[in-house]
């Protein structure tokens, strides 16, 4: 389910001339189907028309007269307690001073004030403004008060500086509203571990061994689990990728360095899904310079097993006892799907597998989509139809976390 769908969220926007990317943001949770509400200061309307969003969100968006108009029955109350987050993105020093002092001096401080939800402030500001001991106290009341403070980020200013002081972009904002929307969700107070993309072998400074995967099935995997209120540790590959914001990304390259994070990470997590496409086979050893064509030296490679990461984690589970409590592999094929997939299940006691065949070129490696067969531990099996790989996501954090109750 798409966690914005149908949720009601209060965007506020004071005088900042950030307030043009507050529109990019009210675009983008409205596509993700939020209904957004828009306050705007009297300063920020002189910077950007109220009308423009409305033009985004197809909602009203509403100005300090309007707290003044009959037809909107106590209207900051009905804004302050009917919403399911409150964001105000771009929040400049001015309003940051008036929340921390309970000030109610517009229709925004107002509706903030009675505010029965999560309320965040996304500081937009020059560097020095920021940096400055009132605004920092201001901002350690607001923390002290519950308030999610997102950014600022560094970088150029307005004033032609550079600094700390940047309002963070719409879609960091956006993927911190959806941890923030996500909290309550039914893996809330669960740790998990997902790995993703291809791992790398070293040949030599230049050449490596790996394969295609792009991990955007397990970068998928990391969000689904925030969305659902998960604590998620991502064990990346290599990858082009942005990690989900609420992910505490691990970056690695080569399967010793995943196999070690993975085992050091699962010691006390809950759920372990194994996304990543590990590599089977390294070169035996590295050469320390570049091989060059002309000595022949690649002609042949002399290549050993490397570590079998769930085998590592089953194997210490039954061991020491200590581990995930559930284990979720992926099983990339070419032929004979179902009995690759289920002896793989089987011989790395996972308790759910995913299998996927990478051959087909509507679905698996690189793209955007994927077509899988889920199989249990107790012989059922389920075929999935071709989806996008945040919905394959979803499906496969539901079916964890039914595993996990």
């Amino acid at each position: 389910m798409n966690i914005f769908s149908g949720k009601r969220i209060v965007l506020g926007v004071s005088g900042s001339i950030a307030a043009y990317k507050a529109a990019v943001l009210a675009s983008a949770l409205t596509k993700a189907g939020a209904l957004v509400d828009t306050i705007l200061t009297d300063a920020a309307s002189k910077l950007i028309s109220p009308l423009t969003f409305s033009a985004v969100t197809g909602r009203r968006a509403y100005l300090d007269s309007d707290l003044w108009q009959q037809e909107d029955h106590v209207l900051h109350i009905e804004l302050g307690e009917k919403n399911q987050a409150f964001l105000i993105a771009p929040a400049t020093a001015n309003t940051i001073a008036k929340l921390a002092g309970g000030m109610a001096d517009n229709l925004l401080t107002l509706s903030a004030l009675a505010s029965r939800t999560a309320i965040a402030v996304a500081p937009a500001m020059d560097g020095g403004m920021f940096s400055h001991p009132a605004t920092q106290a201001n901002l350690d009341i607001l923390r002290e008060r519950g308030v999610h403070v997102w950014g600022p980020a560094a970088g150029h200013l307005a004033s032609g500086l550079s600094g700390k002081g940047r309002m963070l972009e719409p879609e960091i904002l956006q993927g911190h509203l959806r941890q923030l929307l996500g909290l309550e969700g039914p893996l809330q107070g669960k740790k998990i571990v997902v790995t993703a993309g291809g791992t790398q072998e070293p040949i030599d400074p230049v050449r490596v061994l790996s394969n295609r995967s792009s991990g955007k099935q397990g970068f998928a995997v990391a969000q689904a689990a925030i969305d659902a209120g998960a604590q998620v540790t991502l064990i990346s590959a290599p990858t082009c990728l942005q990690a989900p914001v609420g992910a505490s990304l691990i970056e690695v390259q080569t399967a010793r360095e995943m196999g070690k994070a993975v085992l050091t990470e699962t010691a006390e997590a809950d759920l372990l899904i194994m996304a990543a496409a590990v590599a089977d086979y390294r070169p035996s050893s590295r050469s320390e310079q570049k091989v060059k064509k002309s000595s022949g030296g690649m002609a042949e490679l002399d290549l050993e097993l490397t570590e079998d990461i769930l085998q590592l984690v089953a194997k210490r589970k039954k061991a020491e006892r200590s581990g995930p409590a559930v284990v979720v592999g992926f099983a990339a094929e070419t032929e004979d799907l179902i009995e690759n997939a289920q002896a793989k299940l089987e011989s790395k006691n996972l308790d759910l597998i995913a299998a996927n065949d990478v051959s087909r070129e509507d679905s698996g490696i690189g793209v955007d989509n994927n077509r899988i067969i889920m199989i249990w531990k107790d012989g059922r099996a389920e075929e999935l139809d071709l989806m996008p790989k945040a919905k394959v996501a979803e499906i496969l954090i539901r079916e964890a976390a039914d595993l996990l109750d």
